[in-house]
Formats: structure tokens, C-alpha cells, sequence
């Protein structure tokens, strides 16, 4: 029986997730534990993480880690997502983390990250799936990815993730204006039409989306309308119910909504915006909620789900 450790260290928590395989199952949990992180409130206009921010990943990390003590001489992967990937200090953060841990934080590149999502989505959704197109709203970035086989055949990764929409667009999370709404949405809208071979829809295939971002997105749009929904499709008209929703409440009335969460509500707003915009772009009507991401990409990989070297996905954008 194998067993496969990944420690994620994102925006908003570091988290170590530990499965195995077993004849019959894809991932089978072991063991987990989730040390929060804000780490969006040490970032500096360029994006630096602050001392306060270095301390708290170095902190995170340790507790993650030393959580279960049958880790000791265990290979886990530990990676940092795109607030620390793209932090002009990324080498000295990943340095302490290092020197203080004895664990170093490895970088994927966001196609790398699109990729994995595929690979996951695409085991999530089980042996018969054809034709999938993977939609992932990170805080930095969106990854896309799509195509027929266990490898996406296009991956994308562009600079239009929740907390920097907020930053550059949206600060402390409201819209001063509809003109503001306008603008955000243009902006989104010209810099997907730029994206060479941006994956689209296809007839008798399925959109699944793989992040917190269209999980709460769904979550809120679930109790939107007089019919209760599941919560694990999304349709583009609600969506578009829900931006209206958001942009009309501030942070602190948004963690109260169903499905938002506190630490996610002031860059809820951007990240609807994203999703609507990214759903029309590549022409879904709706996605299907897919709880496994790159993270668990990197968990299947380790347990050694087949991956064929004619398979390697184009990198686009």
C-alpha cells in the first residue's frame, strides 16, 4: 500500500495532506491538518510578504509538519502557490522557510499548476469522461486546461486571480462605482479574447471547476431563487445573479452570505468577477464543482497514475 504526503502553503492556509492508495481507490485520506495563513495582509503594493508574513509561513509550516509524528523520514512534496511563487522576495522566503523548517517549498509554474488540476479533475470525473476543459481561480492566477486524454492537449496560465483583481481593481474589496464594474469586466474580457487558442466549450463535454473560489461561488448561487440547488453546479445566470449580490455588499455583510467565507469575502467579489468573465470567454453555461485541484494532481502522480510522455500538453499564453 502506497502512501503520499503534498503540504500546499497558499494565501490563506498551509495545508498538509496525506493519502494512500489501495487496490479499489484512487485517494484514500490518512491524515491532514490546516494551519490558517492571511498572508494577502503582508503583502506590500509590489507583493512582497513582509517579515511578519515570512514569520507566519515559517510558523505554519513547522506546525504543519510536525503535526503527525509518523512524517519523520517521509518524502512530502511542499509547494508555495502564486503569493509566494510571484513575491519579488520569493527566494528569501523560501530560504527561511528552509533554514528554520528543514523543509523547502518548491515553485510550480502556473502551467504546471493547470496541468495537475487536469490530471486531478480528470480522475475525479472517472474512466469514461471525454472531451474536459479545467477553469481553476487561484489569488494570483487562472489556470485553464483541456483536452481528451489522462494529459491536457492545451494549458493556460494568465494573471487574473482573485486577490490581484482585488489589489489592482477592487482595494479593500468594494466597487466604488458601476463604472468600476465596467472597467473590471472589460479588462477581464480583452485580456482573455488576447489568449491565443483559449479552450472553449464543446458539445458532449464537461467544464469542471477546481477551486474555493467556484465552490463558495456555487455555494451562495445554491440558495439564490425560490428552488434550493446542491450547490455543485454552477450556471452562468446565476453567477451573474450572485456578482450582483456581492457588489452590493461589503466584506464584512459578504462573510455573512451563505457560502462565503470570512477570510475569502473581500476578494469574493473580484473572484466572481473572474469566473463570469472566464465562463463567457470560453463559452460554459455551466461547470460542474470539482474538489480536487492541483494539490491532489500531485498526490496522484506520487502514487503513480500512468503518465504518458506523448501526452504533454502545449503550453499556450
Amino acid at each position: 500500500m502506497r502512501q503520499a504526503g503534498v503540504l500546499d502553503v497558499g494565501c490563506h492556509s498551509a495545508l498538509l495532506t496525506v493519502v494512500r492508495r489501495r487496490p479499489g481507490t484512487v485517494l484514500e485520506p490518512v491524515f491532514s491538518r490546516k494551519v490558517r495563513l492571511r498572508l494577502h495582509e503582508t503583502l506590500d503594493r509590489k507583493g512582497r510578504l513582509d517579515k511578519a508574513g515570512m514569520k507566519s509561513v515559517e510558523r505554519a509550516v513547522a506546525v504543519a509538519v510536525a503535526a503527525d509524528p509518523r512524517l519523520r523520514g517521509r518524502d512530502v512534496f511542499a509547494f508555495a502557490t502564486s503569493v509566494i511563487r510571484d513575491a519579488p522576495n520569493r527566494d528569501e522566503i523560501i530560504a527561511r522557510v528552509a533554514r528554520t523548517t528543514g523543509t523547502r517549498l518548491r515553485v510550480l509554474t502556473g502551467e504546471e499548476e493547470a496541468r495537475l488540476a487536469y490530471v486531478a479533475a480528470r480522475q475525479w470525473a472517472g474512466p469514461t469522461v471525454g472531451q474536459l476543459l479545467v477553469l481553476d481561480i487561484g489569488g494570483g492566477t487562472v489556470e485553464i486546461a483541456s483536452g481528451t486524454r489522462e494529459q491536457p492537449g492545451t494549458v493556460h496560465s494568465l494573471p487574473l486571480g482573485a486577490r490581484r483583481i482585488t489589489r489592482d481593481w477592487l482595494p479593500g474589496g468594494t466597487a466604488p462605482s458601476q463604472r468600476r464594474l465596467a472597467e473590471i469586466r472589460q479588462h477581464l474580457s480583452r485580456s482573455l479574447e488576447a489568449v491565443p487558442g483559449l479552450p472553449q466549450a464543446e458539445p458532449g463535454g464537461r467544464v469542471l471547476a477546481c477551486s474555493k473560489t467556484f465552490e463558495q461561488l456555487a455555494r451562495l448561487a445554491a440558495t439564490q431563487g425560490r428552488t434550493p440547488r446542491s450547490g455543485r453546479q454552477l450556471a452562468l445566470p446565476q453567477l451573474r445573479t450572485s456578482v450582483s449580490v456581492l457588489a452590493e455588499a461589503g466584506p464584512s455583510r459578504r462573510a455573512k452570505l451563505p457560502g462565503i467565507s470570512q477570510h475569502r469575502a473581500e476578494q469574493s467579489l473580484a473572484g466572481a468577477l473572474v469566473a463570469q468573465a472566464l465562463m463567457e470567454a470560453c463559452g460554459a453555461k455551466n461547470v460542474e464543482i470539482c474538489p480536487w485541484s492541483t494539490r491532489e494532481g500531485l498526490l496522484l502522480e506520487h502514487l503513480g497514475v500512468p503518465h504518458s510522455p506523448a501526452d504533454r500538453p502545449r503550453r499556450v499564453g
